[in-house]
């Protein structure tokens, strides 16, 4: 992996940091992101210390809005000429409905939006590569449906429902995306890390989960208090596997379970009309 060139988003903490610290070991380069200037320092050291790789970089910007997605590539673009791998790995779960500066629900700016305009705009880079590779974690419930008429929770916002429906209408703009993608060096997959104590599942209230969960909301909050970063360890093994496996090498529009299989994409992915709709809508949205 040397000479290698790694974006991760969403790195400071959690399972990206985890993913950042397996990959700077490879010896890559490896660029996290982050929208704390002191957490994103204390990240890079931390990475530096344990990989005892230097060549770890932040850049600072928030996913949430267009204006720092293009802020971000804008920082990327004077540092670097050529970009291996992009891991979207920055996600968010609301406990409320809100819009973004951009008139867009969060968890849709965050969780579909910035993965698809990142992607877009940093492409360019992606195929100045040999050979390179896009990974974006999903998360929460895959099975469901998606509800065309509440892509941004519109008509109505329930919590975990919400980021789940959000990672999934992703999975679906994501799988769309490997299939128009013209660039022969590039491929495009998704993976799901399964559950892990981050910050962000330890923000999770009662509230944001589904009723039948709140019945169960005390072994839900022990399942995620802090261990210490070792279940975020563990799921960044299938990001790890997809940014690092030769056998890897030219799959395009799969995706991976936690234990790093190709595995079937949820029947609502299929949908090419629905998929056809979100990325009229994703192009609408950033135009």
């Amino acid at each position: 992996m040397q000479n290698k060139t790694i974006l991760i988003t969403g790195a400071t903490g959690g399972i990206g940091k985890q993913t950042a610290m397996t990959l700077a070991k490879t010896g890559a380069r490896v660029i996290v992101t982050g929208r704390s200037q002191i957490n994103g320092e204390a990240a890079v050291n931390e990475i530096q210390r344990h990989s005892s790789n230097h060549q770890v970089d932040l850049l600072l910007a928030d996913l949430s809005t267009q204006k720092g997605i293009r802020s971000l590539v804008g920082q990327f673009d004077q540092k670097y000429d050529q970009l291996d791998i992009l891991i979207n790995n920055a996600g968010l779960v609301e406990s409320e409905w809100r819009l973004t500066e951009d008139g867009v629900e969060a968890d849709f700016a965050v969780n579909v939006i910035a993965p698809f305009l990142l992607t877009h705009l940093l492409m360019e880079h992606l195929k100045a590569s040999p050979s390179a590779r896009v990974i974006s974690l999903t998360g929460g419930e895959a099975k469901g449906k998606i509800d065309l008429d509440n892509l941004q929770a519109e008509h109505s916002f329930s919590g975990l429902n919400t980021y789940s429906h959000s990672k999934l209408v992703m999975m679906a703009l994501m799988y769309e995306y490997s299939q128009r993608i013209q660039a022969e060096n590039v491929t495009i997959n998704v993976c799901y890390p399964g559950q892990a104590s981050t910050n962000m599942t330890r923000s999770v209230t009662p509230q944001m989960l589904p009723g039948f969960m709140r019945l169960i909301w005390p072994l839900f909050k022990s399942m995620m208090r802090d261990d210490g970063g070792q279940s975020a360890a563990k799921a960044s093994r299938s990001s790890v596997y997809l940014a690092t496996a030769s056998e890897v090498e030219g799959l395009n529009g799969k995706y991976f379970d936690t234990n790093s299989k190709v595995t079937t994409w949820p029947r609502a992915v299929l949908d090419d009309a629905a998929r056809e709709h979100i990325w009229k809508l994703a192009e609408q949205i950033v135009s």
